[in-house]
C-alpha cells in the first residue's frame, strides 16, 4: 500500500482521472480537490454542506453529491468521524462543478417526490443520466427514509425510483449494465435491481423486501457498507466500516472476501491506472488517499476520460 496523500479532510468519492491525479471530496472541510501522483493537492471548488460521492458526467464536469453536512466528533486517537445531521445543515442536493473553472451550480434539491435530504453516492449509466442514492439524515430522536433516483445532467428530471432503504450509500452498475447495485450501511447488505432501461428498475417478484430488491449479500457482526466500485468481471467491492476494508462479492452473493485496510472508516475506492489495477481507496477518519494494486481490473466508467487536466 502506498500513500499518495495524508492530511485530508475526511476524503471521499475518489475519481481516476487520465492525467493520473485523484478527484476527491474532502466531506469535513466541505470542498472538491484535486490530489497529483506525487500528493500535491489543488482546490477545485469550495462547495459548502457536506459534499460526498462524485462523478465525471459526459460533458467532462463533476456532479457531486452533497449530504447537506454532518456534525463532526473528534477521538482521542486523533481521528475523527461524522455523527448526525449538522446543527448549520443546508439541505440536500446535487451540483455540478466545472473542472476547468471551478465554478459550482446546484442542479437539484429535490426529486418529484420531495425535498432531497442527504445525498450519498453517485454512478452514470452509458445512455448519460445518473443513479444516487438519498442515505437521509440522522437527528437525535429521528432519522430518514431512503431512496435510490436517476436524474438528468440538464435538470430536467430527477425521479425517485426505489423508496423506502434502510440508509442507502454505494451505488454502482453492472459491466453489461443491466444490474444496479445499492449498499445500505447500517444493515450491512448489498441489494441487486435488474434495469428495464435507464432509470427503470424491474421488481422482483420473489423479493420480500418492501423496494422489491433482490439481496446479493450480507455481512454478520458489527461492520456496516459504504460506498462502492465494480470490476470488469462483475464483482463488487463496498468499502467496510468497523471492520475496516473493502468487501468483495461475487454477482451471485456465494463469495465474500474480505481485505482488511488500516482505518476503520475505509469509505470509498476507484479503480485507476493504465490498466485499471491500481485500487485508490479513501481512508477517512485518518485523512489518507491510499493506492494498492488490485488481483483484477476494475471496471472503467464510461465518462471520466472526459474530465480536463489543470486545477
Amino acid at each position: 500500500m502506498k500513500v499518495i496523500a495524508e492530511g485530508l479532510d475526511f476524503p471521499e468519492g475518489p475519481i481516476a482521472l487520465a492525467d493520473g491525479s485523484v478527484l476527491l471530496v474532502e466531506i469535513r472541510a466541505r470542498r472538491l480537490t484535486r490530489v497529483r501522483p506525487d500528493g500535491r493537492r489543488t482546490v477545485v471548488a469550495e462547495l459548502g454542506g457536506g459534499p460526498n460521492g462524485a462523478a465525471i458526467g459526459p460533458d467532462g464536469a463533476c456532479y457531486v453529491c452533497n449530504n447537506g453536512g454532518f456534525d463532526w466528533h473528534e477521538m482521542l486517537d486523533g481521528t475523527v468521524r461524522p455523527g448526525l445531521q449538522a446543527k448549520d445543515y443546508s439541505g440536500g442536493r446535487i451540483e455540478r462543478v466545472d473542472l476547468a473553472t471551478g465554478a459550482v451550480t446546484v442542479l437539484y434539491t429535490a426529486s418529484d417526490r420531495g425535498p432531497l435530504k442527504g445525498p450519498n453516492d453517485i454512478v452514470f449509466d452509458a445512455d448519460g443520466g445518473f443513479w444516487f442514492s438519498d442515505l437521509g439524515k440522522r437527528r437525535p430522536r429521528d432519522m430518514d427514509h431512503g431512496g435510490l433516483y436517476y436524474a438528468r445532467i440538464d435538470g430536467s428530471s430527477c425521479r425517485e425510483v426505489v423508496f423506502p432503504m434502510t440508509t442507502p450509500n454505494g451505488v454502482g452498475l453492472s459491466p453489461d449494465g443491466t444490474r444496479l447495485y445499492a449498499a445500505e450501511t447500517t444493515t450491512g447488505r448489498l441489494w441487486a435491481f435488474a434495469l428495464a432501461g435507464p432509470g427503470r428498475i424491474v421488481r422482483d417478484p420473489a423479493s420480500l423486501a418492501a423496494h422489491g430488491g433482490t439481496l446479493v449479500a450480507g455481512v454478520g457482526g458489527y461492520q456496516l457498507f459504504d460506498s462502492l466500485a465494480v470490476e470488469a468481471d462483475g464483482r463488487i467491492c463496498c468499502a467496510t466500516l468497523f471492520n475496516g476494508g473493502i468487501t468483495v462479492i461475487t454477482p451471485d452473493g456465494r463469495d465474500v472476501q474480505h481485505v482488511p485496510m488500516p482505518d476503520v472508516f475505509t469509505t470509498n475506492l476507484c479503480f485507476g491506472g493504465p490498466d485499471l489495477r491500481t485500487a485508490f481507496v479513501t481512508l477517512s477518519s485518518t485523512g489518507r488517499l491510499v493506492a494498492l494494486d488490485w488481483p483484477r481490473a476494475g471496471l472503467r466508467l464510461p465518462f471520466d476520460h472526459l474530465a480536463p487536466a489543470g486545477r
